[in-house]
């Protein structure tokens, strides 16, 4: 069945909510982001090679944690979102998004008719036909989210149409590709970048469209929540595994540099 959109209702709320990118393709990714306490997770089909059985265990298991399943496209094939939203995909991520016919065409590929022309389905989300179908149909128009990427200067160009356009959910910050397509390859810090989606961010909210940032850096979190930010990234579970893997590392051999080696091992005593 298509659970109510927690993420989607938090946002509504005003509440503070906290995702994070699911790089790895299997579900155990999914178990680890949902144990972790996280509100929402961005299942990422755009840069990682997930065959479509996966995707659908993976959005299975978020929905065991309640967690809101997002999956982040590679393009605007309508196809394509037809079959994740079928899954139970509860919103799509489009990635490199710079006028609002691409936020007009995924939403009409999102929503069932009226609002726009998805395929009528009785799959899992529509719990196989159990329930009302009309009714699945309105559920899902109102549960399912448009999330569109921000990651290049013509994005940033068109930002007041891209958030004036209806049916828009979430804005997501690209900062990484935006840095590139301003010049200034992966300098996510640079004043340009920066006063670039500072820009965005206060269109979309302007038009009432949520925004969406990245926490990378110190003092982020308090700068974006004066503006009103509430939606938070903490990057993709991959960077979080290697970054925490590296700290044990070094804190074992620091540990290992400081101990006293005529000590003996503290189990030796008891053996």
């Amino acid at each position: 069945m298509l659970y109510d959109n927690r993420l989607k209702q938090a946002i509504g709320e005003g509440r503070e909510v906290f995702g994070v990118l699911a790089s790895i393709p299997a579900a155990a990714s999914i178990e680890l982001i949902g144990e972790a306490g996280f509100d929402f997770v961005v299942i990422d089909t755009e840069h990682v090679m997930i065959n479509p059985e996966t995707v659908e265990h993976m959005i299975r298991t978020a929905e065991r944690y309640r967690l809101t399943p997002l999956v982040r496209v590679p393009d605007g094939d309508p196809k394509r979102m037809l079959r994740l939203l079928d899954a139970g995909a509860q919103g799509i991520v489009l990635p490199q998004v710079e006028d609002a016919a691409t936020v007009r065409d995924a939403v009409s590929a999102c929503k069932y008719a009226p609002e726009g022309r998805r395929s009528l389905n009785a799959g899992r989300p529509g719990s196989f036909g159990r329930t009302s179908l009309a009714d699945y149909v309105g559920h899902a128009n109102d549960t399912v989210m448009v999330v569109a990427m921000i990651e290049t200067e013509r994005g940033v160009t068109n930002i007041e149409a891209i958030a004036a356009e209806p049916g828009l959910d979430l804005v997501l910050e690209g900062a990484a590709d935006l840095s590139q397509s301003l010049g200034v390859s992966w300098q996510t810090n640079h004043p340009h970048v920066q006063a670039a989606l500072a820009h965005a961010a206060s269109v979309s909210l302007a038009h009432g469209v949520a925004w969406c940032t990245f926490l990378r850096h110190d003092g982020d979190g308090p700068r974006w929540r004066a503006r009103g930010v509430t939606t938070f990234m903490l990057g993709d579970e991959r960077g979080i595994a290697f970054r925490a893997l590296m700290q044990a590392r070094r804190q074992a051999q620091t540990s290992l540099a400081g101990a006293d080696p005529a000590a003996g091992h503290p189990d030796q005593e008891n053996s």
